[in-house]
């Protein structure tokens, strides 16, 4: 049995985008691990899925495969590249669109030029509902590692996120850390664990350790969990550009039940056959 796949990438976050909307092809953890794997596989930080959409409103519904094949609920650069495959297969105008994912629906829209723009939906920092189990203080928690003590701001995208700043990221074990983070029990589905310099009230430098990916070169989720705690503790402006390694991201939130929005690059890098 073979398929087409189309390799894609937003802001250096990679994907392997599988269009099963008129065909059937079986995809499991082990399949998602060997098309993820870099040096047998295709490579890709998550494996992107469309199928037929769950209600007449959407266009289409996607589900999420990390490399190492556990299942994701959101990925905002991944939603810019499905947003970008179905503008180039003819099938959105300049209008907005809406998908179903894992952790509901999305609203798109592209811009030109390569730019997608997401409404990612609303932040959610009850922790019962990111979940974390941690004592908060001054609107930190407090997570030990190690017998140190980090201040987390903690918030879920529709995924779970913990963010630690930094005063100088390029110098952080993102890798070793972030891997404790993500891991720890105080989440008890695991969590991404973003680590944020700040430059200014509308700049930030940003890293991600991704449940189930490791460090990617960008996370979109990431980039708006990132902003929206930031802007929730007052540190930063309505409007943030997050750099990453990969390229950058500008996120826009108000603040309250209003949505994150989120701009940013989708590149189509190639097509082929696996089989």
């Amino acid at each position: 049995m073979s398929v087409e796949f189309h390799k894609m990438q937003g802001a250096g976050n990679d994907f392997v985008v599988l269009d099963l909307r008129q065909r059937d092809f079986p995809i499991d953890e082990a399949i998602a691990r060997q098309m993820a794997d870099r040096h047998t596989g295709i490579g890709c930080d998550q494996v992107l899925v469309l199928r037929k959409p769950k209600d007449q409103e959407q266009l289409a519904s996607f589900e999420i495969w990390n490399a190492d094949g556990s299942r994701a609920e959101q990925c905002g650069n991944g939603v810019r590249c499905l947003g970008l495959y179905l503008q180039m297969n003819a099938e959105v105008s300049d209008a907005p669109f809406l998908l179903g994912g894992p952790a509901g629906v999305v609203k798109i829209e592209y811009l030109g030029h390569g730019q997608v723009q997401v409404d990612m939906g609303k932040p959610i920092f009850e922790a019962d509902k990111v979940p974390v189990k941690l004592t908060r203080s001054t609107g930190w928690y407090s997570l030990e590692i190690n017998r140190q003590d980090y201040p987390l701001g903690v918030v879920s995208m529709g995924n779970p996120h913990a963010l630690l700043l930094v005063d100088d990221i390029a110098a952080t074990d993102v890798m070793s850390l972030g891997e404790s983070i993500s891991a720890h029990p105080a989440f008890p589905n695991g969590c991404n664990a973003g680590f944020a310099q700040l430059v200014d009230r509308g700049n930030i430098h940003l890293r991600v350790f991704e449940r189930g990916s490791g460090e990617t070169l960008a996370c979109g989720s990431g980039a708006c969990a990132a902003m929206s705690i930031l802007h929730k503790a007052k540190l930063v402006d309505a409007t943030v550009k997050v750099t990453q390694a990969g390229g950058v991201l500008i996120i826009k939130w108000t603040g309250g039940m209003n949505s994150v929005t989120m701009v940013g690059p989708a590149i189509h890098v190639f097509k082929g056959c696996l089989t």
